[in-house]
């Protein structure tokens, strides 16, 4: 069934026209994705990306080609108007890859996504990929493989690292959904996790997190009444408080986001922490065979 997205998720792309949106939405295209519009303000009537036509709104978009999903590659100073463009149009899913937004920005955004029905994901993320279904993002379609593990993961690249070394180990994933490594996610792991409890073809999940922030310990009492396996990593556990590493989010302050807090909240909730990305394939089998 997977989650969030399916092959029949119709998506707009937002800022096609630009050398990433374009790009990307014919990356998209050939991994069988529905772009079925794109989104520039005063190039509406104009094609892109193999003949996808764009409009001038979303809403236009939307009530000609009846999308459900948008993905937004737009400069940071434009990204909090697309994103609630977006929401003015009432799609279900949104997108924002956009990285380098403002703090303050996403916080009025998140906060508007939060009162709707509308789900943000990101920004500064890769996006979400249901393998052999679809995929919304910038996430290598090629590594990923049709499979029954859900993956939700603060930063990308261990993302695609973590994703290759299960297909290479023949464990295919039913969704993988990148949340971003800013302060301010639109979609958090407390969010995601119910999705795949409630899936009936995910059997287990990987969680992914970094230093900073609380996401990971939040999540733990939703984790901890789960009836499928999760087994988790955390990175930067070495580095040092006061230094962000990577994302805007990955910072130690004081004794918030610690990772040995993180690793001692996943500890109590019965998820098996991995010490190295390549112990992950062999915890999800032994998860598997336990179940």
């Amino acid at each position: 069934m997977s989650i969030l997205i399916d092959q029949n998720t119709r998506v707009v792309v937002q800022g096609i026209t630009g050398r990433e949106g374009e790009f990307h939405a014919r990356q998209m295209l050939a991994y069988g994705t529905k772009v079925v519009a794109g989104v520039t303000p005063g190039k509406g009537g104009q094609s892109a990306a193999d003949g996808v036509p764009v409009f001038n709104t979303v809403r236009e978009a939307v009530s000609a080609t009846e999308a459900g999903a948008a993905c937004i590659f737009v400069p940071p100073r434009a990204a909090p108007d697309a994103a609630l463009e977006a929401l003015d149009a009432n799609l279900p899913i949104v997108v924002l890859i956009t990285e380098g937004i403002p703090t303050n920005d996403m916080i009025l955004v998140v906060n508007e996504y939060r009162k709707s029905s509308s789900r943000l994901i990101g920004g500064n993320c890769p996006g979400v990929i249901s393998p052999g279904k679809s995929k919304i993002g910038i996430m290598p379609g090629q590594i990923h493989k049709p499979g029954r593990i859900g993956l939700v993961s603060r930063s990308g690249t261990l993302t695609y690292e973590i994703v290759k070394l299960l297909t290479d180990e023949g464990i295919g994933q039913s969704t993988v959904v990148g949340i971003g490594g800013d302060p301010i996610p639109g979609t958090t792991f407390i969010d995601v996790l119910p999705l795949f409890e409630a899936d009936d073809e995910t059997d287990a999940v990987v969680l992914v997190g970094e230093i900073g922030g609380s996401d990971e310990e939040d999540a733990m009492e939703f984790v901890k009444t789960m009836s499928k396996p999760v087994i988790g990593f955390i990175s930067g556990r070495t580095a040092p408080p006061g230094k962000r590493m990577g994302h805007a989010g990955a910072i130690i302050s004081g004794k918030s986001g610690t990772p040995q807090a993180k690793v001692d909240a996943l500890n109590a909730a019965g998820v098996r922490v991995a010490d190295t990305i390549r112990d992950i394939p062999g915890f999800v089998r032994e998860a598997l065979d336990r179940k």
